[in-house]
This record gives C-alpha cells, sequence and structure tokens, in this order.
C-alpha cells in the first residue's frame, strides 16, 4: 500500500448541501453552497464525496411536470415526490444508489473509513429522519435515501447517517460536529 498525505477519510453529503443552485426555486437558504459545512469538513480531514442530485436528475432545474394539467396542484415537495416515485424515476434512482454502493466498496477495498452520510432533513428526495409528505413534514426518509438505504442493505453496507436542515444552521453544524467526533483523525 502507497504512502502518502492523504487522511483516508470520507463522507457523503447531498448535492444541494454543496450547491444550493441544485434546488427548487425559493428554497435555497445559502447562495451557492453551506460553507460551515464544508469548513468544518475541511477542518478535520475529512475528504466530501458530494452525492448525485436526484431531483436535477429526474425533473430538471424547473422540477417541470409534463403532465401538469392532469394533476391536482399540490405544494412543491409533495408534487416532487410523486414525481420521483413514477417508474421511469425510481429506475434513475435506483442505478444511481447502486453507483453510490461501487464507490463504498472502493473506498472500503482501499482501507478509507468512510464515516457516513449527510443528508438534508424535509428533502421529498434526500430526507433522512423526516421528508414531505402531503404539505407536511414527517418522519421517514426521502425516495433517493429511501432506495439508497435498501440498496447498501441488500449489498450488507451499514452506512451512518444524519439530516441536516440549511434551515437550522447552528442545530446542523452541532448534529455534524457529534457524527464526525465519533471518529477522530489518528496520525
Amino acid at each position: 500500500m502507497f504512502t502518502d498525505s492523504r487522511s483516508r477519510r470520507v463522507i457523503f453529503l447531498s448535492h444541494c448541501l454543496l450547491n444550493q443552485n441544485s434546488i427548487s426555486d425559493g428554497t435555497a437558504d445559502f447562495p451557492s453552497q453551506f460553507d460551515e459545512v464544508i469548513e468544518l469538513l475541511m477542518k478535520n480531514r475529512i475528504g466530501i464525496i458530494q452525492l448525485p442530485c436526484p431531483e436535477l436528475l429526474c425533473l430538471g432545474l424547473d422540477r417541470g411536470d409534463s403532465n401538469g394539467a392532469k394533476r391536482p396542484v399540490l405544494d412543491e415537495n409533495t408534487r416532487i415526490r410523486e414525481l420521483l416515485s413514477e417508474k421511469e424515476q425510481i429506475a434513475v434512482i435506483r442505478y444511481k444508489a447502486e453507483e453510490v454502493v461501487r464507490q463504498i466498496r472502493e473506498y472500503q477495498h482501499y482501507g478509507f473509513q468512510i464515516l457516513g452520510l449527510i443528508g438534508v432533513n424535509r428533502s421529498p428526495s434526500c430526507g433522512i429522519e423526516t421528508t414531505s409528505r402531503n404539505g407536511n413534514e414527517q418522519e421517514g426518509q426521502g425516495v433517493f435515501m429511501k432506495i439508497l438505504s435498501e440498496t447498501l442493505s441488500a449489498n450488507g453496507i451499514t452506512l451512518r447517517m444524519i439530516g441536516t436542515k440549511t434551515s437550522e444552521k447552528e442545530l446542523s453544524l452541532e448534529k455534524i460536529r457529534e457524527f464526525i467526533d465519533e471518529y477522530p483523525l489518528c496520525k
């Protein structure tokens, strides 16, 4: 094995924590990214792996609905959740979940420590502890995180996951600090 300066510690982050430009209109809490999360991970020498954005990949930036005239008027998150739950979108999401599993296996094969995954609560796709259903925040996972969790389990992979909220900056940072403090850097 090579000796180099890498910490050999990585964490998976929901796409929008690194790129607020990818989320639906009117929901961004930051101009570009959640700086403090990135700074915290960098300070702790943790490599950041950006997860795909299932909403962007499946629905585009405008989260368009090609069947809009045939559907009842729904709040944005409920509409997104329903669109992501369609057969064609589930196939894309499953493929992306399998790609994440391949990345995890590759890092594990080479002895990297995978600290876990940070998602975004309330998200219809990337919620970890809570998601949006019928216009309300409810316990449960978003569509992508549920499929990813199932895919990880089917492959015998256990991955710690926590949810953050960009609208609750300090609480989110404290959760992440506690999460990464369980795996201090050893040198």
